[in-house]
């Protein structure tokens, strides 16, 4: 009850310090965070976070987390001050994280010790861990709260565990080493198979893979809009856009070089795309699948997460 009444105020005084989105980009190179105006399209701020950041997750209420996996070390940020409010360090290799705000706890992948951890969304504290295949890496929330999604690379396969009771659902076997991976909005799971290049759909019910389609080189993150899923491919520079119907790829859209972390805005409107070698972001139109814009950012922007929170209504 406790931790409950502290999460519930924390959702009433988290302040909003902008109009519209803001993107938290984790700059691994250069050991930072920017902080984007997507209004604006600027970086208003750009935070010290030291260990090498790469994991990120934005939530309006409890803020904004990292994980740095040189110091092991995940961060905790206050969204309106920016400043740390709470930060653990973990004995493994801390990668991926996921944020479940309506029970209060968050998820981080642990690389070298096929785990998840699962810690208290308020202060950081370590209350379990999870079992998963090798490496895992990218974590996700299916729409309905009921799932928790791990891409275990070097077991080629994703886990399914139930968000509520956290007992393992379902292990199912994908293409070669995924790891980004994320939820449609119809409740598929898509994820991105770097080694194989190519995106596995997946039942999380049934566990089972209902199709596979290919993309460019090395994909690795996947957002959606506009009923469709984009999927950042690094070697190739671009962003395969597939239909959700078909799974057909309708567009390919040049962006920076090395793209990794993709986020959509609130209104499903615009893609944001952290390219890696060249310390920018990438703005594109869901419906038009036109480039928009571009923001400078620190050096080695990963945003390996949700890392586009929505403003005010």
């Amino acid at each position: 009850m406790r931790r409950a009444r502290d999460l519930a105020l924390i959702l009433t005084l988290a302040a909003w310090p902008a109009a519209g989105d803001m993107a938290f980009v984790t700059n691994q190179n250069g050991d930072s965070l920017s902080v984007l105006d997507l209004e604006t399209r600027q970086e208003v701020s750009r935070i010290d976070v030291p260990g090498k950041p790469a994991g990120v997750a934005a939530h309006p209420g409890l803020g904004i987390y990292t994980v740095s996996p040189d110091s092991k070390t995940v961060r905790r940020f206050d969204a309106a001050t920016r400043e740390v409010v709470a930060e653990t360090v973990l004995d493994g290799g801390p990668t991926g994280i996921a944020v479940d705000a309506g029970r209060g706890r968050v998820f981080v992948s642990d690389w070298y010790n096929a785990r998840i951890w699962v810690l208290d969304a308020a202060d950081l504290s370590v209350i379990r861990d999870l079992a998963t295949g090798a490496a895992p890496a990218g974590l996700d929330f299916s729409p309905d709260g009921r799932w928790l999604a791990s891409a275990d690379r070097d077991a080629d396969a994703v886990s399914i565990v139930d968000a509520e009771t956290l007992e393992r659902h379902a292990d199912v076997a994908v293409g070669t080493r995924p790891f980004g991976l994320r939820f449609a909005p119809d409740g598929r799971l898509f994820a991105a198979n770097v080694g194989s290049n190519d995106v596995s759909v997946v039942d999380p019910v049934a566990g089972e893979v209902l199709a596979t389609f290919g993309v460019g080189d090395r994909p690795y993150g996947v957002a959606f809009a506009a009923w469709h899923a984009f999927v950042t491919n690094q070697y190739a520079g671009t962003v395969s856009v597939v239909a959700l119907d078909t799974l057909e790829e309708v567009a390919v859209v040049s962006v920076g070089e090395y793209p990794e972390g993709i986020d959509v805005t609130e209104d499903g409107g615009t893609l944001i795309v952290a390219n890696w070698f060249d310390n920018s972001v990438t703005l594109i139109d869901a419906k038009t699948r036109e480039v928009t814009g571009e923001i400078a950012v620190g050096d080695g922007p990963r945003a390996f997460g949700a890392f586009v929170m929505g403003g005010p209504e």
